[in-house]
C-alpha cells in the first residue's frame, strides 16, 4: 500500500427500473486469437432502496472474484571484505569466514503482498502497477483454491494499473460498474488482503469524487475517496458498490502514524482501469495523445480576477509553439480551455486526463475562452512522448548575468535589466522572446509569492507587451487595481514557455 507520505461494447435493455443496462465486453487481443468477456453494468446504483441489516449477500457475489496477489523480487548484493580482517587480532574472532576474495555476491528475496481483482472467467486480472513493478515472480491465490503463476500482462506507472493473466478457466469474474454514476453518498465495501487478511471487507461511503493534485500519487489522478478502511496490501483490490459491482481499483491511503488507515482511502475509477486496461491486453502498452506546442496552468482566483474570467474552471494557455498543432488550430496565448470533446473542463489535471484517453492522430473540437467570447476550434492530437520522464526543477540562483542598464521596477521588490544577447544565450531564451530580464528578486517580496522567480523574463504586463527594461518600469508603474497581471518567460530544466502570474498590488511589501 503506498503512502501519501506516495468497444466493443453490445447494449441489450429490459424493462425500465426491472433490468439492469449491461454491456459484454467482447476485447480481441490482436494477434493473439483470445477473446477475454468482460461484464459491464452502466447503471446507478438504486439510492432509493432502504439501508438493511447486512452486506453479505453484496459479499458472496463480489469477494469470490478477489484474490491475493504474493510477489517475490530478488535483490542481489556485493558483500566488500572489511580490511579490519586482515589484521589477525580481528581474524582470531571471525576466522575465515567471509573468504580470502576482497568481496562477494549474495542474493536475498524480497516478499510482498497486495490483491486483485478477476475481470474476465479466463483469467484476466485487474490489480495496482506498484503492487507487482519489478517484481520477479507474482503468484496469485484464487479464495482456498489453487495458486497460480501470474503472467505480468501490462504496466501503466502513470494511472498505477496492472493486468495480469493466469492459466485459468471458469473463473467468478467480477462485473463492472459505470464509475461515472457514482454519486458522493453512496455506501461502498472494500475487499483485499490487508497484513494477509484474505476477503477482508469493510464498509464506508464515497466520500468525494475527482480528487486530483495529490503529491506522490499517480501522474492520471481522478481518484474515488472513500472512508472504507483500506489497508496494506489492500491496493489493488475491489471497490465495489452496494449490488457487487466494481467501481474502482484502491490504489492508496493517507496513513496515520503507524501505517494503518484513518479513513481517507483512495481508488482508481473503474471507467479509467477499464480504459487503461483495454490497451494493455491488446498491446502491451498505453499509447496517450497530447495537444502539442502549449504550456498551461491552473487558474487561480487572482489569475481570474486578472483575466477578467468568470470563474476559475479550465486549463490557461500560457505559451503556444510557433508552427505547432495548437497554433495552426488558432489556438493562442491567454485562452482557456473549458470544454474538450463535450466534456467540462475544470483545470488541467481534467484536461489531461481527456487528452490522454484519445488516440494520436485523432482530431479534438476545443471550447475556449478568448477575450471574454466563446469559440470552438478542432486541432490534431500528436503522441506523447517521454511520458514519466523526470524533470529538472533545479534553477540557479547565482547566474553569472551582465545585465545592462538597471532600473527599479515598481513591482516591489523586482529588479529588471535589458535582454542583451550575452545574457540570451546564457539563459537560452529563444529570440522571438522580448521582455525585461529579473535578475534580482526580494524573496519576500509580492512577486516572489506570485511565483516570479530570478531569471524569468516579464513579456507582458496588464495584458501590455515588455519590451526592455525601461517597459517594465513604467508599466508597473502606470498598473492599476488589487492584482497585476504578468506574463513571464520561465524555464524549468529542459522545459520553457510563457505563463501567467497575478501579483497583489495590495499589500505593501514585506
Amino acid at each position: 500500500m503506498r503512502h501519501f507520505s506516495k468497444s466493443f461494447i453490445g447494449f441489450f435493455s429490459g424493462m425500465a427500473g426491472a433490468l439492469a443496462l449491461v454491456a459484454i465486453f467482447h476485447l480481441t487481443l490482436w494477434g493473439k486469437g483470445t477473446e477475454p468477456v468482460i461484464r459491464v453494468e452502466t447503471t446507478p446504483v438504486n439510492r432509493d432502496a432502504k439501508l438493511g441489516a447486512s452486506f453479505a449477500s453484496v459479499v458472496k457475489k463480489a469477494a469470490p472474484s478477489v484474490v491475493n496477489i504474493y510477489t517475490t523480487r530478488v535483490i542481489h548484493m556485493r558483500l566488500f571484505r572489511s580490511p579490519l580482517l586482515n589484521d589477525p587480532f580481528f581474524r582470531q574472532f571471525f576466522g575465515d569466514q567471509f573468504g580470502s576474495y576482497g568481496s562477494r555476491e549474495v542474493t536475498r528475496k524480497n516478499k510482498s503482498l497486495g490483491s486483485g481483482v478477476i475481470v474476465s472467467p479466463d483469467g484476466y486480472i485487474l490489480t495496482a502497477n506498484h503492487v507487482v513493478d519489478g517484481a520477479d515472480e507474482v503468484k496469485v491465490k484464487v479464495g482456498d483454491k489453487k495458486e497460480y503463476t501470474a503472467k505480468v500482462v501490462g504496466l501503466d506507472p502513470p494511472t498505477d494499473v496492472a493486468i495480469l493473466k493466469i492459466d485459468a478457466k471458469d473463473l467468478l469474474a467480477i462485473t463492472l460498474a459505470d464509475s461515472a454514476q457514482l454519486e458522493i453518498g453512496d455506501i461502498v465495501l472494500a475487499i483485499g488482503n490487508p497484513f494477509g487478511l484474505s476477503q477482508t471487507v469493510t464498509m464506508g461511503i464515497i466520500s468525494a469524487l475527482g480528487r486530483n493534485g495529490l503529491p506522490g500519487f499517480n501522474q492520471y489522478q481522478d481518484f474515488i475517496q472513500t472512508d472504507a478502511a483500506i489497508n496494506p496490501g489492500n491496493s489493488g483490490g475491489a471497490l465495489v458498490d452496494a449490488e457487487g459491482r466494481l467501481v474502482g481499483i484502491n490504489t492508496a491511503i493517507v496513513p496515520n502514524s503507524n501505517g494503518g488507515n484513518q479513513g481517507v482511502g483512495f481508488a482508481v475509477p473503474i471507467n479509467l482501469a477499464r480504459h487503461v486496461m483495454e490497451r494493455l491486453i491488446s498491446s502491451g502498452k498505453v499509447i496517450r495523445a497530447c495537444l502539442e506546442g502549449v504550456l498551461i496552468q491552473d487558474i487561480t482566483s487572482d489569475l481570474a480576477e486578472g483575466l477578467n474570467l468568470p470563474n476559475q474552471n479550465g486549463a490557461l494557455i500560457g505559451d503556444v509553439e510557433p508552427n505547432s498543432p495548437a497554433e495552426k488550430a488558432g489556438i493562442k496565448s491567454g485562452d482557456v480551455i473549458v470544454g474538450f470533446n463535450g466534456k467540462d473542463i475544470t483545470d488541467v489535471n481534467s484536461f489531461q486526463l481527456a487528452v490522454s484517453e484519445c488516440a494520436p492522430g485523432s482530431s479534438a473540437a476545443l471550447k475556449l475562452l478568448h477575450n471574454g467570447e466563446s469559440k470552438t476550434v478542432t486541432v490534431t492530437l500528436t503522441e506523447l512522448r517521454n511520458e514519466g520522464a523526470p524533470t529538472d526543477n533545479s534553477r540557479s540562483n547565482n547566474t553569472n548575468t551582465s545585465p545592462g542598464k538597471s532600473k527599479a521596477d515598481a513591482l516591489d521588490g523586482v529588479a529588471v535589466a535589458n535582454l542583451e544577447q550575452s545574457v540570451r544565450e546564457q539563459l537560452d531564451v529563444p529570440n522571438n522572446v522580448q521582455g525585461a530580464l529579473v535578475y534580482e528578486l526580494d524573496r519576500n517580496s509580492n512577486s516572489a509569492e506570485a511565483g516570479l522567480q530570478r531569471g524569468d523574463v516579464i513579456v507582458e504586463i496588464n495584458r501590455l507587451p515588455v519590451r526592455n527594461a525601461e517597459d517594465a518600469v513604467r508599466l508597473g508603474r502606470q498598473a492599476k487595481g488589487n492584482q497585476i497581471l504578468l506574463k513571464v518567460w520561465h524555464r524549468d530544466g529542459a522545459m520553457a514557455g510563457t505563463r501567467f502570474l497575478s501579483v497583489d498590488n495590495t499589500k505593501i511589501g514585506k
